[in-house]
């Protein structure tokens, strides 16, 4: 029996036999060609069979998986039609000389190259697509064989080295119990179709896939992370039923869908989504969300090649509106810069991109980038419950000027005969410590604060979320994090006002109860963790979670704060 962890990417238990996806060796034996007519009309029929394949792919997702997941298949259609992708490599095909096969790899690593090379996890995503779609072209231009997962044919566990997007909508529920594989993230493409398709996942495990033979006995775990291969007859007894304990429990779950989130003594808390595309909000009500806590606005302006019309925005603003049935939404406004880059705004470069020119301080520099988003959201005010967040506010000046700027295109709407509500909430992330510092301040302005932890714990810790040698320092339990959350709830309440969270922190079953015992309002998360923590929190007394967190402040270490919060459950 091996052990092997990983990262959980999609929860549950599966148990089945091995079987081994590998991709043929792509390895480009020819370089030279010389007949370019033929070598262009040998690419055009690759193209033309990758065409075929993938629209068959996106039918089957759709009809499958719904449009949201289906939209990963178009994207691949609109790389394999760039002509900035084709000219290039039908250039060097007829310049260079060189087979079809060779000049598409050549071209497609250069752009694989670029997207690898920026921070941002959207745009590292690009690559993965990229990488995908010229695998799919060079197969056919190679001639090579590959097992498609849509012929699995028995019950088994996928082992891979990774699986791009195509794999992973053409597996078969049926029979793909669940998969693992080497590399791999839960932000990953195929870690998001997998949770889609309810298929238990480990990603992340750098070596399981030579460390599994095709026919081992193979659990995954994706609700701790990990991997045992050829388990004994005790260790499979218990994860089975480990496995009908979860499923019993998904099934007590769904009974809360239309339940109002309250603590075992009766306090009304808010379980709000974070979403990203107006197609996320069929998730967000499925699982029984009272509201969107987030839309990043920012999805609307990545992957174009110049800033979204106001009316295209509109249209999103408003679909996210209507589509939530009159339940609150707060939308933040534009949220470029740190791991977020638009290279048609063609922004310097900077050492530090996390402390620099980015969010509000881009839009109040920037202004007719910053009133065509607030125009935007104003016109869609009255289909819905609008909140207006602004992110990285760090002083009062500037959020007065956001809120003036907001004001101006309001009147001017108004005086164009447009009608606008008059009941839009304007919040501001608190994400910077000197802002949780001065919320007191900031409470007597704003209507609402959203705590966006992702950002204030590396803020207050001075670690770079991103970098694997300080990531031992990104402590969401540590005790000054709890008090600067602290500080900012207790500043809103005495206002009048509520305070939300929009970070991971929100629908971390550790935080949940140090955070209902603080005071916070609402909780906004994936849309798949709203009814695991709303049955959570319907176990837990609100007055002995306050008992907990005054606790937890007088802690000295996030470990300590960590064991308090499982001794509640012993």
């Amino acid at each position: 029996m091996l052990k092997i962890d990983g990262i959980a990417a999609s929860a549950g238990v599966a148990i089945a036999k091995a079987f081994k996806l590998e991709h043929p060796d792509y390895t480009i034996h020819q370089r030279d060609a010389s007949d370019s007519a033929a070598e262009l009309a040998h690419l055009d029929d690759a193209l033309a069979k990758s065409q075929q394949e993938l629209e068959a792919i996106k039918e089957r997702t759709l009809q499958e998986l719904g449009e949201k997941k289906a939209e990963i298949f178009e994207s691949h259609l609109l790389i394999l039609n760039d002509p900035e992708l084709l000219t290039p490599v039908r250039d060097k095909i007829a310049s260079d000389k060189v087979s079809a096969a060779f000049a598409l790899n050549e071209t497609a690593s250069e752009f694989i190259a670029m997207f690898e090379n920026m921070k941002s996890a959207y745009l590292k995503e690009r690559a993965a697509d990229m990488r995908d779609v010229t695998k799919r072209v060079l197969t056919h231009l190679l001639g090579l064989s590959y097992v498609n997962p849509a012929d699995i044919s028995e019950e088994v566990i996928v082992i891979a080295e990774d699986l791009t997007p195509s794999d992973t909508a053409q597996l078969n529920r049926n029979y793909v119990k669940g998969f693992t594989t080497n590399i791999g993230g839960r932000t990953s493409h195929s870690a998001i179709m997998a949770r889609s398709l309810e298929i238990p996942a480990v990603v992340g495990t750098k070596e399981v896939l030579d460390k599994v033979n095709g026919g081992d006995l193979v659990i995954v775990d994706g609700l701790d992370g990990s991997v045992i291969i050829n388990p004994t007859e005790d260790v499979l007894n218990e994860y089975m039923a480990k496995r009908d304990k979860h499923l019993k429990q998904i099934e007590e779950w769904k009974k809360l869908r239309e339940v109002q989130t309250s603590s075992k003594d009766g306090v009304h808390v808010e379980l709000a989504a974070n979403i990203g595309t107006p197609n996320d909000v069929v998730g967000v009500m499925e699982n029984g969300g009272e509201g969107v806590g987030l839309y990043r606005t920012e999805f609307l302006y990545m992957g174009r090649t110049e800033l979204p019309s106001e009316e295209i925005q509109f249209n999103a603003y408003k679909t996210v509106l209507e589509k939530m049935e009159g339940k609150p939404v707060v939308v933040r406004t534009l949220d470029i810069g740190g791991d977020k880059e638009l290279p048609y705004l063609n922004l310097p470069k900077e050492m530090n991109p996390f402390l620099g020119f980015r969010a509000i301080r881009l839009c109040l520099e920037q202004k007719d980038l910053f009133r065509t988003q607030l125009r935007a959201l104003l016109r869609a005010s009255v289909y819905g419950s609008l909140r207006i967040m602004f992110p990285m506010i760090a002083t009062l000046d500037e959020f007065r000027a956001a809120k003036a700027l907001l004001m101006e295109e309001k009147e001017k709407l108004k005086a164009e005969g447009v009608q606008v509500s008059d009941e839009i909430q304007l919040g501001i992330m608190v994400e910077i410590p000197s802002t949780a510092v001065l919320a007191d301040q900031f409470a007597k302005e704003v209507d609402f604060f959203s705590i966006g932890t992702n950002d204030l714990i590396q803020y207050t810790m001075a670690a770079d979320r991103m970098n694997e040698r300080v990531s031992y320092l990104y402590q969401p339990y540590n005790p000054a994090i709890l008090r600067l959350v602290k500080m900012v709830i207790d500043a809103a309440h005495k206002e009048g006002k509520w305070a939300g969270m929009c970070g991971e922190m929100a629908g971390d079953a550790t935080a949940i109860p140090l955070l209902l015992g603080l005071g916070l309002d609402e909780f906004s998360m994936s849309a798949t963790s709203i009814l695991p923590a709303r049955s959570q929190i319907s176990k837990l007394s609100k007055a002995d979670m306050e008992q907990l967190a005054a606790k937890a402040l007088q802690m000295q270490t996030a470990a300590q704060v960590v064991e308090l919060v499982h001794a509640i459950g012993e």
